[in-house]
């Protein structure tokens, strides 16, 4: 079969809509070259930008200390979130390749926090693609890596109120310096601000009046203890209103959750 010769005009229009993101069809169909060479053209058009995908490197800032650091606001807050409503998790074909997944559950009544949490994953693991998979009322947000285990160690067999939940000390030394962010994550996945209503009679007259509150409901005593140190490093009072839930009542501490953690949005 005869090889044909495209001009250089040709290809130069092909690299030019190859470059604005125009996808390999539709510009093979644009420019009737079959979708091959246009395939071929893009591929050197890359190798000599300089812009050719080769073998990833580690991105780790655990495994690889002088390279990368780690964005350690960014880590603080979503370490709180995997914590209260996350996992690691992998399939059989990604295990044999040591890939997993860090999965983040997000109400669908809460699309502000989605988004933080999305932006959240793409500071830790810049480079790395996030998505979101729908579910009954919430969407996992969801990337893959090959070192979502050196970030949260955390990770083991069970549900986390069945094992002992330890940070480490590069993890306390991220919680001491963003306990605010830390503090947040936890609140964002498994707490809540709330309006509670009181009832005073004096005088034969009865007065109504409301006050709002933070909760934080957890089955593991070591993640309330977590959230309680945050809260004591911080000088915000609390109490346990039942067995395993942080209440947090106080107007002077109230406000000072409401300066950077504020009703879910």
């Amino acid at each position: 079969m005869p090889v044909i010769a495209h001009s250089l005009e040709v290809r130069t229009k092909a690299i030019a809509m190859l470059r604005n993101g125009i996808g390999n069809a539709e510009v093979a169909r644009a420019l009737h070259v079959p979708v091959g060479t246009i395939g071929a053209w893009k591929h050197k058009d890359r190798r000599r930008s300089g812009t050719l995908p080769g073998r990833r490197v580690s991105i780790c800032p655990r495994c690889d200390p002088g390279g990368r650091l780690l964005n350690r606001r960014s880590y603080a807050y979503l370490l709180g979130l995997y914590l209260g409503d996350g996992y690691i998790g992998s399939g059989k074909q990604m295990r044999e390749k040591g890939v997993t997944f860090l999965s983040i559950s997000c109400a669908d009544a809460w699309p502000g926090l989605m988004d933080e949490c999305e932006a959240s994953i793409r500071d830790v693991m810049p480079g790395n693609s996030v998505h979101r998979v729908q579910r009954p009322g919430m969407h996992e947000v969801k990337a893959y890596s090959k070192h979502w285990t050196c970030l949260f160690p955390q990770h083991g067999p069970g549900r986390k109120h069945e094992r002992p939940i330890v940070l480490e000390d590069w993890q306390r030394e991220i919680v001491a310096q963003f306990p605010e962010r830390f503090i947040g994550g936890l609140i964002h996945s498994d707490g809540c601000r709330v309006y509670n209503m009181a009832v005073r009679t004096r005088g034969g007259k009865t007065t109504r009046y409301y006050y709002s509150r933070y909760h934080f409901t957890n089955e593991s005593p070591h993640i309330r203890d977590l959230f309680t140190e945050a809260l004591d490093r911080l000088g915000v009072r609390w109490r346990y209103n039942n067995r395993n839930c942080v209440s947090i009542a106080r107007r002077e501490s109230v406000r000072r959750l409401d300066s950077f953690v504020g009703p879910k949005y």
